[in-house]
């Protein structure tokens, strides 16, 4: 099946936003950043990794924006790589998470020399894949998975990722999903979000 006939967007929707504005990253920077500073809780994707992963665990931040799951990783002693579309937002990881490597890149074409123990995949990234791009996507994480390790994604099931057609690229991609909650901090799987926890089929 073509990836054009697969459902999702036609083209990725982090490039057609910046088109439409291409302050669209710096303001995606600065958004996290006052959240913190106005003393948000920005950290419970990242804390449920940390207890999930061994200590100096290697840890992938696929879709890693600006940094702020990444770097909080790397300061609990994980040697973390992240990934991101945006040259901008790995700017601002590097300039802010210096603990980690940043890498600028497109999770379809994934292809970096190590495997992993824990993928993390959070912040809606996966909705953010066009059609074409959900099936690679996912593939090439299941490819970067040490034999052992995990793929944990989280999206809103309200964004145009239907749970159903998310088990299904998951499983084309090479995946199976062991285990599904409805939120961060784990609590029962639910129509609204998709905390999903996955390992090579």
């Amino acid at each position: 099946m073509s990836g054009s006939s697969l459902p999702g967007p036609a083209e990725n929707l982090w490039d057609a936003a910046v088109r439409r504005d291409p302050q669209h990253a710096h303001h995606h920077a600065e958004r996290w950043q006052r959240l913190e500073a106005a003393g948000q809780d920005i950290h419970g994707e990242a804390r449920l990794l940390d207890a999930m992963a061994g200590r100096g665990a290697r840890v992938l931040d696929a879709g890693c924006g600006s940094g702020r799951l990444g770097g909080y990783l790397a300061r609990a002693g994980h040697t973390v790589t992240g990934v991101d579309l945006d040259p901008h937002l790995i700017e601002v990881a590097r300039a802010e998470h210096p603990g980690a490597r940043w890498e600028v890149g497109n999770l379809a074409a994934l292809d970096l020399p190590e495997r992993f123990d824990l993928i993390a995949c959070a912040g809606n990234v996966l909705t953010f894949l066009s059609a074409a791009e959900r099936r690679p996507a996912l593939a090439r994480l299941a490819a970067h998975l040490a034999p052992e390790g995990r793929l944990v994604v989280g999206f809103g099931l309200d964004r145009g990722y239907a749970a159903g057609d998310f088990m299904a690229d998951a499983a084309a991609g090479g995946l199976r999903l062991s285990q599904r909650f409805g939120t961060w901090d784990l609590l029962p799987a639910h129509d609204d979000f998709l905390v999903g926890i996955l390992t090579r089929a």
